[in-house]
């Protein structure tokens, strides 16, 4: 080449440089907004799509059918809103099925965390695998669902029902002397709280030869179910029948309904215990018809939000967090009826 042309040589080649040079910073921007974006959109550690400090909670409930379920997700919602988190809430309307599809839509909305209040305890493993490989964790409310704490699920909040189951049995035989025939009225079969508050229960008159059961159905629950139950139950063996054990207040209040309809007197002839501790409950106390309710504190927002709180701050979680429950009867329901839900 001549030494004319070697100006015009370092030109093109210093352009060249240039452009590579250009080409390789548009590259390692590329590159970091890539970062960023993904960073935008990464999974923080609750878990689920976090798009800055935006923290989504799903709440699957299990049904919304009684004032204990009303007074639960009543409290979450309260509690989110306090702390400013969005709260997801679906009804799964008493359906395990449906249970399982609420949880796969909470997934695909990418909520942060999901609440569960479990149907049943073995209907729910899908719900949980599909949780747990989007990267989702699931806190366990008031019911427990198959599955290893810390593995599948952060952790249990709820009472100790077999305990209650426990306290209900020692009522009634302080209220019969340790002898009476008793209906037992139980809530979803296969969850874990009909199995934990018969298990209780049983325990608990076990100690007494004078106490046994002598008929024990399913009232889902519900006031016009255990109405319903009751009454087929007081027409099958009427006058036999001398105390009731309710697992649920709704299923104690239908079933002393189903008691006066056929002549017999609850809380004389008939001694009816319970588990929630509902304001009906406490006044059916207060009139004489109920013996005694077992409480089972339906306020979760505080304690739930406070777990995942701790959760997120890399805290660490016990596998189990139980709650304290009173027990209502004629001395304190008066007292404490004002602040039932």
């Amino acid at each position: 080449m001549a030494r004319s042309d070697r100006p015009f040589s370092r030109f093109f080649a210093a352009t060249r440089a240039a452009r590579t040079a250009a080409r390789t910073m548009s590259a390692a921007l590329a590159g970091t907004l890539a970062i960023v974006a993904v960073a935008g959109c990464r999974k923080d550690a609750g878990g689920g799509a976090a798009k800055g400090d935006h923290f989504v909670v799903g709440f699957s409930q299990m049904e919304s059918d009684n004032p204990w379920r009303i007074a639960q997700t009543k409290s979450l919602r309260d509690e989110a809103a306090k702390r400013g988190v969005e709260l997801v809430v679906t009804d799964a309307q008493g359906q395990t099925a449906k249970q399982v599809s609420d949880v796969e839509d909470l997934i695909a909305r990418h909520v942060s965390l999901i609440l569960l209040a479990p149907r049943e305890f073995q209907g729910l493993a899908p719900a949980l695998q599909s949780a747990k490989a989007a990267n989702i964790p699931v806190i366990l409310v008031d019911r427990e669902a198959a599955g290893t704490a810390g593995q599948d699920y952060i952790t249990f909040l709820g009472s100790n029902f077999v305990e209650q189951g426990r306290r209900a049995a020692e009522a009634l035989a302080k209220a019969t002397n340790g002898k009476a025939d008793i209906v037992e009225l139980s809530l979803t079969p296969g969850s874990s709280v009909a199995r934990d508050r018969g298990a209780g229960f049983r325990e608990g008159i076990a100690k007494y030869p004078g106490m046994k059961i002598i008929a024990s159905q399913t009232g889902d629950a519900s006031r016009a179910k255990g109405e319903q139950v009751m009454q087929n139950i007081a027409q099958s063996l009427g006058n036999k029948i001398t105390a009731v054990y309710a697992h649920n207040d709704e299923m104690a209040l239908g079933a002393i309904q189903a008691l006066k309809a056929a002549g017999r007197h609850p809380g004389k002839d008939v001694i009816v215990v319970s588990v929630d501790g509902e304001r009906a409950a406490l006044e059916a106390i207060q009139a004489g018809e109920l013996y005694t309710t077992v409480e089972s504190n339906p306020r979760f927002g505080p304690l739930a939000f406070e777990t995942i709180e701790k959760f997120r701050n890399k805290e660490t979680i016990p596998p189990k967090i139980i709650l304290t429950d009173r027990l209502f009867d004629a001395s304190n329901a008066a007292q404490f009826v004002g602040e039932a839900y």
